[in-house]
C-alpha cells in the first residue's frame, strides 16, 4: 500500500464482513450480499474458479447459488483483519429443493476498497461436495 492510499477502519471492515454474512441468512440474500460489494469487484469464487467482474457477475453466480436450496446460510466463525484485508473462517448450512441437508465451510480472504465495500473475494471452499450433498449430478 502506497502512502496515498486511503486507509479504513478496522471497525468498518469488521461492520461490512458482518452485513455480508448477515445477508446471508436475510430474506433478501442475494441483493443484500451484493451490496457490500465495489462495483468493480473482482471475486474468485471458488479460488480455482473464474474469475467474476463486477456486481452483476458476482450477482448472477449467487443467485446461481441461492436457486438450489430451499434455505442456505453461512455463518462467520473467524474473522482475521490486517489493514485493508480480511480472512474469515465460514460454515454453511443449507436444505436443497429436494429436501437435502447440507453442510458446507471455508474461508474466504477479502480485499476492501476505502468506501468499505469488497474490491475483491478469493473464496476457498469445495462446491463440488457441496452439490453431491445436494443430490445434483
Amino acid at each position: 500500500m502506497t502512502t496515498q492510499q486511503l486507509t479504513i477502519s478496522t471497525e468498518t471492515i469488521q461492520s461490512t464482513i458482518q452485513h455480508y454474512f448477515a445477508a446471508s441468512r436475510g430474506n433478501n440474500k442475494v441483493d443484500d450480499m451484493v451490496a457490500c460489494f465495489a462495483e468493480t469487484c473482482v471475486a474468485q469464487d471458488p479460488a480455482d474458479g473464474p474469475i467474476l467482474n463486477g456486481q452483476a457477475e458476482v450477482r448472477h453466480f449467487f443467485q446461481t447459488i441461492v436457486d438450489l436450496f430451499a434455505t442456505v446460510e453461512l455463518t462467520e466463525e473467524f474473522v482475521s483483519i490486517n489493514g485493508q484485508e480480511a480472512a474469515v473462517k465460514w460454515s454453511g448450512y443449507g436444505i436443497g429443493k429436494n429436501g437435502s441437508e447440507v453442510a458446507f465451510e471455508g474461508v474466504d480472504v477479502f480485499e476492501f476498497n476505502p468506501d468499505g465495500k469488497i474490491q475483491s473475494i478469493k473464496a476457498y471452499w469445495n462446491p463440488t461436495a457441496m452439490i453431491t450433498q445436494l443430490g445434483i449430478s
